[in-house]
């Protein structure tokens, strides 16, 4: 019988086992056997199954999640979102609205309002619909913007029938007849 064990370079990485026309690799404590033969830190993110990664501290394996805005799922391994609009804890800033991504969030400009780079800052700012002719006031009727919309008013001698404007009937009342005696 040959002792493998004792060839060079050595077949197993820790510990060595001569087995009648064979032998069998040993890991030291702490590690573990691998299928190619090598050992590997038993505690290690490979075994830990982690969907981000993990870190191992004192001894022991935590999965972690690779933004403040994912917290570890009750598993263990995964990571969940956290919907920091739901929270209250996120202040956007005015003309803007938040709306929750998959582990963070964005400040979304408000309906009406278009993000853009004014006096070296982004900024939203009011879409003038009036003047862009994005609006549905009639031929009868003057559109006027207002902050994140607009509004339709009639024209002088119409009126809002509900709907649009409509042409005020022109009554004539006529002078009273004289009296004749």
């Amino acid at each position: 019988d040959l002792n493998e064990c004792g060839l060079k370079p050595r077949p197993c990485k820790h510990r060595c086992m001569n087995t009648y026309g064979s032998y069998k690799c040993y890991c030291l404590n702490g590690y573990m056997l691998m299928p190619d033969g090598t050992c590997s830190n038993a505690l290690s993110c490979s075994m830990a199954n982690c969907q981000y990664g993990c870190d191992v501290l004192k001894g022991e394996v935590r999965c972690r999640c690779p933004s403040p805005g994912l917290q570890l799922g009750p598993d263990g391994r995964t990571c969940i979102d956290i919907d920091e609009c739901a929270t209250g804890r996120v202040i956007c800033p005015r003309f803007r609205h938040c709306v929750n991504t998959f582990g963070s969030y964005i400040c979304r400009c408000h309906k009406g309002f278009d993000l853009m780079y004014i006096g070296g800052k982004y900024q939203c700012h009011d879409i003038d619909e009036c003047s862009l002719g994005h609006h549905q006031c009639g031929s009868f009727s003057r559109c006027y913007n207002i902050p994140g919309s607009y509004k339709c008013k009639c024209k002088e001698g119409y009126r809002d029938n509900g709907t649009n404007c409509i042409l005020i009937p022109n009554v004539m009342i006529e002078p009273p007849c004289p009296y004749h005696i």
